[in-house]
């Protein structure tokens, strides 16, 4: 830090000895200016006059009232417009005391706002001025006279104008301050949303081939014995959805990667164009799954596709793990006007007796019939977020979703989306 940084510091955190020692510079000015002779011989000369006592005090006591301008800016230009007034009449000839009244001017002037500084600027320089005219020992038209008008009137346009100067620069200042606050308020809300929707992908991929796996180990364990062929079937429908799983966590996890990256996945998002290889392996884990669809043609974008494969990858896989035995799903996506309806259906009874299959608080996907809850509620207490996870899903791209008991028994799943591309707060999908 240099010396002058220092030294601007050190005034900034002592102003009063800032305003002491410019107290002192203008008591220097103005005992000096009282020696000038304005109306020599010869024009303007110095003289070797000595100024009067009480223009002496009254330079003091008006130099003495400028230490404490910022701490009571209106009481110091009362006290120094008093003492000019003392000044202009009774000295002859004057002495430059009104330089204190300038100077208390400016001070109030940068430190109130402009109404205030129109209104006490004007009525200083009209006390002053009208003072030294009519008066004083001096002609009214005299220069010195003019002199107080001029001066006064300076030193309120030039406060005002520093005032304004620091309040646009303060303005400046809090506009960028809230800017960086508003960018660091958007970077951490994205981050969040970004979780939010790695964590909502990461459930699906888990829930639906761990289910599966889950379900083709149980079959096996059960059947290992007696009917080894078939439980050779169900440990290669294992194998086939853990790797499944592999490859799906690969290319979620991957696109945390680097730009540039060579490894990261170029592998786009699934949609409905796999939903019978989807289907496909439900079938394999003994849910019968039937399909209907009358959406040729229709295209959706990146992140309804990936919503609508999504929904009903969750739907069936709640259906095959609390659905029960005997239990069919129907799957149907419909397009209707500007958008595409997807409903998963079953007609299970809502319990968990698969061979093989664990029951009890540790099944972690929820069913809404099966822990009393609505259409509109979220998981409860020993659910998970299955159906939490697809209204989020489905509401940020701007469609609706449903889920609840079906009349006659079994399970509803009902989910609108759009067909346009509609601005999501979530931007692309994962």
């Amino acid at each position: 830090m240099s010396t002058l940084e220092r030294m601007r510091d050190w005034l900034r955190d002592h102003r009063l000895a800032l305003d002491a020692a410019l107290a002192a510079g203008v008591l220097v000015s103005m005992v000096a200016g009282s020696f000038v002779d304005a109306h020599g011989a010869d024009g303007t000369t110095w003289s070797a006059r000595t100024p009067d006592v009480l223009s002496l005090a009254l330079m003091v006591l008006a130099a003495a009232a400028l230490v404490f301008r910022r701490h009571a800016p209106m009481k110091v230009l009362a006290a120094t417009v008093g003492v000019s007034l003392v000044e202009l009449v009774t000295a002859d000839p004057r002495a430059p005391v009104t330089m204190s009244a300038v100077v208390a001017l400016y001070t109030v002037a940068s430190a109130t706002d402009r109404p205030t500084t129109w209104r006490v600027g004007l009525l200083t320089m009209t006390v002053l001025t009208a003072v030294a005219m009519l008066a004083g020992p001096l002609p009214w038209y005299a220069q010195e006279n003019l002199g107080v008008f001029a001066w006064t009137g300076m030193a309120a346009a030039a406060g005002d104008a520093v005032r304004s100067r620091r309040a646009f620069v303060h303005a400046i200042k809090e506009r960028a301050l809230r800017a960086e606050r508003t960018r660091e308020e958007e970077a951490r809300r994205r981050v969040a949303e970004e979780r939010l929707r790695i964590a909502r992908d990461l459930h699906d991929v888990v829930a639906h081939h761990i289910a599966l796996v889950n379900v083709q180990a149980g079959v096996a364990a059960h059947v290992m014995d007696k009917r080894p062929d078939q439980a050779k079937e169900a440990l290669a429908h294992v194998r086939e959805a853990s790797r499944s799983a592999l490859n799906e966590l690969r290319a979620t996890v991957g696109l945390l990667r680097q730009s540039g990256d060579p490894e990261a996945p170029t592998e786009p998002a699934p949609g409905l164009a796999r939903l019978d290889e989807l289907a496909d392996t439900f079938r394999n884990a003994g849910l019968p799954v039937e399909v209907a669809r009358s959406d040729s043609g229709t295209v959706l974008p990146a992140a309804a596709d990936l919503a609508a494969y999504r929904v009903i990858q969750e739907a069936l896989t709640n259906v095959r793990k609390h659905a029960g035995p005997g239990a069919k799903a129907e799957v149907s996506v419909v397009r209707v006007g500007p958008v595409v309806e997807v409903t998963v259906l079953d007609n299970g009874p809502g319990r968990d007796t698969v061979p093989g299959q664990d029951t009890g608080p540790e099944q972690e996907y929820d069913r809404g019939h099966e822990h009393g809850s609505g259409p509109d509620t979220g998981p409860q207490e020993g659910g998970g977020h299955g159906l939490l996870g697809m209204r989020e899903r489905v509401t940020a791209i701007g469609g609706s979703c449903t889920a609840g008991p079906r009349y006659g028994g079994g399970f509803r799943v009902h989910a609108i989306l759009p067909v346009k591309n509609h601005a999501s707060a979530l931007g692309d999908p994962v």
